[in-house]
């Protein structure tokens, strides 16, 4: 009995030790910048690529004119732009002062950093509609 019991302690503590294990990721290992794997924030950021895709949790509110602006797919773009987007200026963007993550906390969830980097970059480059 005394052995199982060992057995049993020695079998857990494996697992438990097993479990504790971190495996790195790379910051931005959700984008998708075409190229089928993670990495840095794309050279040029696609709006309906890296942009819209974020918006899925935001249209359960945004879905027309009220709450402004509207993050449906297909007019989405031309509700934040130039309304809710000052293109090539990210810290002077309603959007990107005012997201989940940034000013925007009674909402349930937050953008991760990598996100907002993506927002910022393409906000920063110009807000093309690509």
């Amino acid at each position: 009995m005394k052995k199982i019991f060992q057995l049993l302690i020695i079998i857990s503590l494996g697992l438990f030790m097993n479990s504790c294990y971190y495996d790195s990721y790379p910051i931005y290992d959700d984008i998708d910048d075409g190229t089928g794997g993670g990495g840095e924030v794309p050279t040029e950021v696609s709006y309906s690529m890296n942009i819209q895709p974020l918006f899925d949790r935001c249209v359960g509110c945004h879905k027309g004119t009220n709450p402004k602006p509207d993050l449906r797919e297909g007019t989405s773009y031309s509700s934040l732009v130039p309304s809710y987007v000052k293109a090539g200026d990210a810290a002077g963007s309603r959007l990107y002062n005012f997201i989940p993550g940034k000013g925007h906390f009674d909402v349930g969830f937050t953008l991760k950093t990598n996100e907002l980097d993506l927002i910022k970059a393409w906000i920063d480059q110009g807000a093309k509609n690509n």
